[in-house]
């Protein structure tokens, strides 16, 4: 007698979501007789047409009986066309009825392998098995609830020979409550995408729409949940699987772009997370070469954007930006990430720190992220990393809609709350303020955020540069690179023109940037030497901003509040406003300024505050360490410049401000000293009348005045020539006293001779090379305008 194999499929469920409801899928092979195949005569012939596929199943058509069969109840003798059709039908009646069905077991004949019997069950039928190896050795993080209670409600049919299938079997009680009409839709077999449903999710999801709105719509549209047929989960999951499977063509096309372009430029760079074979699930990241070299220049503060992963673009993009010297974002380099776990996310930043010749950011901005903040922290440990303020605002919005709604006035008070406070303490008084009033002490979000509150909070960051003009002011480098070339509904077929179009507007940008700094001179407010010098120095739109600090000053008033030796503290308030100030420290000896307000160290530009102490001390012009070059119109320059100007009378007046200030400062104390009692006073006299007339002589003899054992003494260049060559004749040991003093005082000449001679050739070989790298950035803009012209030709 030929055999057959009989198999049990315990727990086989459709439905869409892969949220799994029920148990897992065993499968249970048994010989048994051919003769259990045997059917009755058919009793009725119900033809049901089938197209494949299970209960639930998003894949394939569901097959419904129609008309009258609609209410049919199930009984032995019951004739279908296919397996199919059975399924079908059982699983409609269990819809009326409030049940969910599964595929129990099955009977496959020896001879070919075909399906001969099956049995349909309810979906609480059986019971779970605790014991089973697979989970019985490991914990289980989160159990499933328990859903089988041993329901024996069930149908069989078998094949007969005519190629029909008949029910053999059928057990209508349930050992359990049925669920009502309006929850039947919840239930695993039930729960169905219809085509006419994708097709509506696919239109909602390529313009951007979350899944929670995408139900929302659909309930509208079939007038009820109980109708839509499927849940949110469900709509997520389908959302979900569309999206990988668009990606994975997506990604193959990124590879094939990348290649290409690397086989164009072999400066070009790109990487991929693990083996390249397994490209189309891992991540991706690549820089062009002027990307690389915009990070030598300005890859001082970085942000790293991953706003286009949210839901509401397609693509899972995040690209590296920064600031250039005209204030524009600049590119570092772009991700496309599919696996966004912190092992990834360290794998990412290695990477890009590979490709931008391994040297970190002074700081680095990103959105607020457990895992990046995780990521950042091993790869870029000396490297300040600060929350994008913005991206916390609009959350804020999300997790307190409630007080948003109930006080119209706390959004104005967030935000001078987080803004304005110009110290520490001032922000935590502020703080607690705002909680009190509002409330809020045990929000568990807002609590968060003040406890991450030195990555995001202005007050905290003021000592980092971050390349921001002011600190309440928006980076607009932060989420703007591609804003208006990428947005909800751009797929990676549209991705890489959108790309190389941002790439060549930001481009021309910048040439237009550079064009008007190099041919057009500011209008200057002021006949301020250090107003000139930086309108020479400054690009176009930096220089503006600095000129807004320099006429600043004319309503701030600077009055000493310390005097600790070399350093002096200056208090700086605006006029009328004595209430507010700022404390500047200068120290004379080295022209160094740091005010309480923090400008320079965030933004790289002196606050009016410093500069209203410069002027009362009479410091002209910008000394060097206060010009950074990033910001200059040389930034990109290759020529290793000092950061001051080349002309000749710059370097004058910087020098005679440093001697003004150094004389000032020594003299005032002798002033303080002297005027303590009256002898010290005569000799504080005494000796400036002294000063007086060494300086007079020394002015006299145009500055060739030594002193010798306390007494004035000159001499003129034949004198010293005298000297020289008698010097030469005799012995060193038998020089008088004079005569060293002559020796001294003739190579002191030379010295300072021969030194001013250095400080003309140098200026004029600095002179040259400006020259040189203005010429270079002409040519260049000329090149870019040529090739413009030929584009809009074309």
């Amino acid at each position: 007698m030929d055999q057959e194999v009989l198999e049990f499929d315990i727990g086989i469920g459709g439905g869409c979501s892969s949220g799994r409801d029920g148990d897992d899928d065993v499968n249970i092979g048994l010989d048994v007789d051919e003769d259990m195949a045997d059917s009755p005569a058919p009793s009725s012939l119900l033809a049901l047409t089938s197209n494949g596929g299970g209960f639930g199943n998003g894949g394939g058509e569901i097959y419904l009986p129609e008309g009258d069969l609609l209410d049919l109840e199930p009984y032995e003798g019951m004739e279908f066309e296919s397996e199919e059709a059975a399924k079908a039908f059982y699983n409609s009646y269990a819809r009326r009825v409030g049940f969910s069905t599964r595929v129990s077991s099955s009977r496959r004949s020896r001879r070919d392998g075909a399906i001969i019997q099956r049995q349909f069950v309810c979906a609480k039928e059986g019971f779970r098995n605790l014991n089973e190896k697979r989970t019985k050795d490991r914990e289980i993080k989160r159990p499933r609830t328990i859903t089988r209670v041993g329901c024996k409600a069930s149908l069989s049919v078998k094949v007969q020979d005519s190629g029909k299938w008949v029910v053999s079997g059928f057990v209508r009680e349930h050992n359990h409550e049925l669920v009502p009409p309006d929850q039947v839709h919840c239930l695993r077999s039930h729960r169905q995408i219809s085509g006419p449903a994708k097709t509506l999710i696919d239109t909602l999801q390529a313009a951007g729409m979350g899944p929670r709105r995408i139900m929302s719509a659909l309930i509208k549209e079939y007038g009820g949940i109980s109708k839509v047929g499927f849940t949110e989960v469900d709509c997520r999951n389908y959302m979900r699987n569309n999206k990988q499977r668009s990606l994975e063509g997506d990604i193959q096309l990124l590879l094939d772009y990348l290649r290409q372009m690397q086989a164009e430029n072999p400066n070009f760079f790109f990487a991929v997370q693990g083996d390249e074979d397994q490209a189309l699930t891992s991540n991706v990241f690549w820089a062009d070469p002027k990307s690389r070299m915009n990070y030598s220049y300005f890859g001082d503060t970085v942000t790293f954007d991953t706003t286009y992963r949210s839901n509401r673009y397609r693509l899972p993009f995040a690209p590296f930006t920064g600031v250039n010297h005209h204030g524009q974002p600049v590119l570092f380099g772009c991700a496309f990430l599919i696996n966004e776990s912190e092992a990834s996310f360290v794998w990412l930043f290695k990477t890009w720190l590979m490709a931008m010749s391994g040297r970190p950011p002074v700081s680095i901005t990103t959105d607020h992220d457990a895992v990046i903040r995780s990521a950042i922290t091993q790869v870029f440990p000396e490297t300040r990393h600060r929350f994008c303020k913005w991206h916390i605002f609009k959350k804020c919005q999300e997790k307190l809609s409630h007080v948003f709604l109930t006080h119209p006035t706390f959004e104005a008070d967030f935000h001078k709350c987080v803004n304005l406070p110009e110290s520490i303490e001032e922000f935590e008084s502020c703080w607690l303020s705002l909680v009190d009033r509002y409330e809020l002490r045990d929000h568990e979000w807002l609590q968060m955020m003040y406890n991450d509150r030195r990555h995001w909070i202005p007050v905290y960051l003021r000592d980092t540069f971050f390349a921001e003009m002011s600190i309440t002011q928006r980076s607009d480098s932060m989420n703007s690179y591609f804003d208006g070339f990428v947005n909800a509904s751009t797929n990676l077929n549209q991705f890489f023109k959108l790309y190389e179009k941002a790439l060549e507007s930001r481009n021309e940008k910048e040439v237009k940037a550079d064009y008007d700094t190099m041919n057009t001179s500011p209008a200057l407010k002021t006949p301020s030497p250090m107003e000139k010098q930086a309108s020479g120095l400054y690009t176009r739109k930096l220089f503006m901003r600095f000129q807004e600090e320099l006429v600043g000053t004319l309503t701030f008033m600077a009055s000493k509040s310390d005097d600790d030796d070399d350093i002096i503290t200056y208090q700086v308030a605006k006029f009328g406003e004595d209430h507010k100030f700022y404390y500047v420290k200068f120290n004379v000896l080295e022209m160094k300024a740091t005010c309480s307000c923090q400008m320079f160290e965030f933004s790289g530009l002196l606050c009016r505050h410093v500069l209203a102490v410069f002027r009362v001390t009479n410091v002209l012009t910008l000394p060097s360490h206060y010009i950074l070059k990033r910001w200059t119109k040389n930034a990109r320059s290759s020529v290793i410049l000092e950061e001051r100007s080349s002309d000749v009378y710059t370097n004058y007046l910087e020098s005679h401000t440093v001697r003004y200030s150094t004389l000032r400062h020594e003299a005032f104390k002798l002033v303080e000293k002297g005027s303590k009692s009256l002898d010290d006073c005569n000799v504080a006299i005494d000796a400036l009348q002294q000063a007086a007339k060494r300086v007079a002589l020394a002015t006299k003899n145009d500055g060739r005045t030594t002193l010798v054992n306390g007494c004035i003494r000159g001499d003129s260049a034949r004198d010293a020539s005298r000297s020289n060559t008698l010097n030469h004749k005799m012995p060193c040991q038998t020089l008088s006293e004079d005569d060293m003093d002559k020796k001294i005082r003739e190579l002191t000449n030379e010295l300072e001779y021969a030194s001013r001679k250095c400080e003309v050739y140098r200026s004029n070989l600095l002179s040259v090379l400006k020259d040189i790298e203005d010429h270079k950035l002409q040519l260049s803009i000329k090149v870019q305008n040529i090739k413009i012209s030929m584009k809009d030709g074309m």
